[in-house]
């Protein structure tokens, strides 16, 4: 029988392989009935059966009816997928759809038995995963990382020749890790080159794939896109993205990511990603420098749009943000709130099927995203698919994907600035003061440290028609010793309290050592942590370690090889492996910093925990990096806005953070010091 759903994840195995070939460690073979097999491969579909079956484990499929298809089969096999591409979003829609209304897990397993055979793999895996995330019979199922089961989209194609010689070749015993190159997608000539460590991170690029993953553009079950406050944590989550980049680029000596607000200007930056798609059979197209945006008439991909639809598009976000007010589908005005407004303009800009008119304000974010990912063939005349921008999985690679999410945010901050400032009884917390606020790290009180270092990855998942064993990878990454935060509260209410602990750290000068006047240094402050802690009347220490930070995942959750878990998922022997990919990558917690040392500044605050309270029922175990992600399937657990308190302008008398800071609060002077050095991981250091 199927009914475990722990046989989904065979689906994950060697992706564009047939199914009916072994899966997995376990040499787990579907057994499949005559109708399911392609026409390529039905005339010999009992020779097959027997030929793979031997010496496997059998896992017989049942024969059910075939839903229409013909929608989601329209995208050809060997084609590239993307979600911002509108007729795509439509073929994934519908899938999901079909694997949403499977009856139970046997329904389900038949049906992706037959469509992984014709359904395009990275549309099919999309679906697959969306539907595991949100069916109720299979929550709970660890989906490998996208990096697994596609890696030709995080890393350079050198690799898969060598890994596959090494496959082939060298013994299991004694193999060594193929080494990714570090920086390979263009020379130090190149400025842009200083922050590639950054773009082409394979957990950032992941960590980009999963939310999009988690929060899903349409689908005929609303409650599956209409989540808690979605619009605004898109906003929130790429604006610190945004606020990130800008600091790892000042630490580089480099200017910040100017806006990308002229659609007709010539994009200054190129871009050369070196992959190539193992699905498409094809390298993926470059842009060059000095590229411009250009109409787009690609019937293959239905898409027809003219550049003047983009900046109509914008025109009427600036109205709406100007008249504090959308214009609805029978016209009448809805205000754009303090309390909702920016949810509301985040799901307009990304343009979901909850966006409340998107007839009148299109598809901005997205259509962006497709302006410059075919920049290069508008027409379709060189038969080019999209470049990195059109992709998930790939867009942050590209510089411009900072410079067109810069202006998208700076849309978002000015209907931000239109909001009041906090008042001193929204920020401060009667009868708490915070007296200091530190870091214990190993260099020495309040100085991060940062590094490089080497880790490894499964490969074999992905690696198709390849002997089934294991194949690693080492790559190289920024990483940082692990630290402690130290905060000193004096409760002088008389009673025991609840406080929310919110730690933030921000730039204090740009690339040229200038000061940053706190209107600007409040947009660049990046959430390390938040999280609730008892206060007993008197005076307190509350400390913190860095891994347990409310923003990110750890390595183990980003990169783990999922077959070596143990036990059913939500078991007890499986508790301590349980996976959930949405979340900034720990390793990547810290800006990079400099060798002589950037300063920094860290800031501590202690907010009400009864005015932030979200009284909800956890579930499972993945709510510890609900900043970027909120929680699956409930409310964003805090009542505050995103990014509060830094997230509206200050009143005009507030010329710096301490003019800022009311009682609650405290900053200290730190420093990132970054030293030029490799370790591997799980060595001593």
């Amino acid at each position: 029988m199927t009914t475990d759903k722990k046989n989904l994840l065979h689906f994950f195995q060697r992706p564009t392989e047939p199914c009916f070939m072994p899966k997995g460690t376990e040499n787990v073979a579907l057994q499949l009935p005559r109708e399911f097999f392609t026409d390529k491969y039905k005339p010999s579909s009992a020779t097959l059966s027997q030929r793979f079956g031997d010496g496997a484990t059998s896992l017989p499929i049942r024969n059910i009816a075939i839903p229409n298809l013909s929608l989601p089969m329209e995208l050809p096999y060997n084609a590239q997928f993307s979600l911002f591409v509108p007729k795509h979003r439509k073929m994934a829609g519908k899938l999901i759809d079909v694997f949403m209304n499977m009856r139970n897990v046997e329904d389900l397993m038949s049906i992706c038995a037959y469509c992984q055979m014709r359904i395009n793999p990275y549309m099919f895996n999309y679906c697959l995963s969306v539907a595991i995330l949100h069916r109720e019979d299979t929550k709970g199922l660890n989906i490998p990382t996208f990096a697994e089961t596609f890696p030709d989209k995080f890393m350079d194609p050198k690799v898969f020749r060598k890994a596959r010689e090494v496959a082939n070749v060298v013994p299991k015993d004694i193999r060594f890790p193929v080494v990714i190159p570090q920086n390979y997608t263009a020379s130090d000539a190149e400025p842009e080159q200083r922050v590639a460590y950054f773009r082409e991170d394979i957990g950032i690029n992941l960590h980009h794939w999963h939310w999009h993953l988690v929060y899903p553009f349409t689908a005929a079950d609303r409650s599956i896109v209409n989540k808690d406050r979605r619009g605004e944590l898109f906003y929130y989550m790429h604006q610190q993205i945004v606020a990130r980049y800008t600091v790892e680029r000042w630490c580089n000596g480099l200017s910040k990511a100017e806006p990308f607000r002229n659609f007709r200007q010539p994009i200054n930056e190129g871009y050369f990603p070196k992959l190539d798609s193992q699905v498409a059979s094809r390298a993926w197209p470059p842009r060059f420098a000095g590229t411009a945006l250009r109409d787009l008439d690609r019937a293959v991909d239905l898409i027809r749009a003219d550049i003047n639809e983009l900046e109509t598009s914008r025109d009427r976000f600036l109205e709406a943000i100007r008249d504090m007010a959308i214009v609805m589908p029978n016209g009448s005005k809805m205000p754009l709130d303090e309390e909702t407004g920016i949810d509301v303009l985040g799901n307009l800009m990304e343009a979901s099927i909850i966006s409340r008119n998107p007839g009148y304000y299109g598809d901005l974010h997205n259509m962006g995203h497709v302006f410059i990912s075919y920049s290069h063939d508008p027409d379709n005349r060189n038969l080019e698919q999209f470049g990195v921008m059109g992709d998930s999985s790939t867009a942050m690679r590209d510089p411009i994907f900072y410079r067109w999410h810069a202006y998208v945010d700076e849309i978002f901050q000015q209907y931000k600035n239109k909001l009041p400032p906090y008042p001193k009884n929204k920020l401060d917390y009667p009868g708490v003061r915070v007296m200091s606020v530190g870091v214990r790290a190993p260099r020495g009180n309040n100085v991060f440290s940062t590094q490089w270092e080497q880790s490894t990855m499964e490969l074999g998942r992905g690696l198709d028609f390849t002997p089934r064993e294991s194949v690693l990878a080492r790559f190289t990454h920024l990483q940082h010793d692990e630290f402690e935060y130290q905060i000193e509260v004096n409760n002088t209410t008389g009673r025991g309290i609840m406080g929310t602990v919110r730690i933030f750290l921000g730039p204090v000068q740009d690339e040229q050592g200038r000061r940053l006047p706190f209107d600007e240094q409040r947009r660049l402050m990046i959430e390390l942590d938040k999280f609730t802690t008892p206060l007993s009347a008197g005076s307190n220490t509350v400390t913190r370690k860095s891994s347990d930070s409310a923003v990110t995942i750890p390595y183990e959750r980003t990169f783990r090889d999922q077959s070596r878990r143990t036990g059913d998922p939500g078991s007890a022997e499986a508790a301590e492996f349980d996976f959930c990919g949405c979340g900034w990558p720990h390793h990547m917690l810290l800006p990079k910093g400099t060798e002589s040392g950037y300063p920094v500044v860290l800031f501590a605050m202690v907010s009400d925990w009864s005015q932030d309270q979200i009284t909800q029922e956890l579930v499972g175990s993945c709510n510890d990096a609900a900043s970027y992600c909120g929680i699956r399937d409930r409310k964003y657990p805090d009542r505050r806005h995103m990014g509060y308190p830094f997230d509206r302008p200050a009143d005009s008398n507030v010329g710096s953070i301490s003019d800022f800071l009311t009682p609650n609060m405290n900053v200290q002077q730190c420093t990132i010091r970054f030293t030029n050095a490799t370790r591997v991981r799980g060595q001593s250091k």
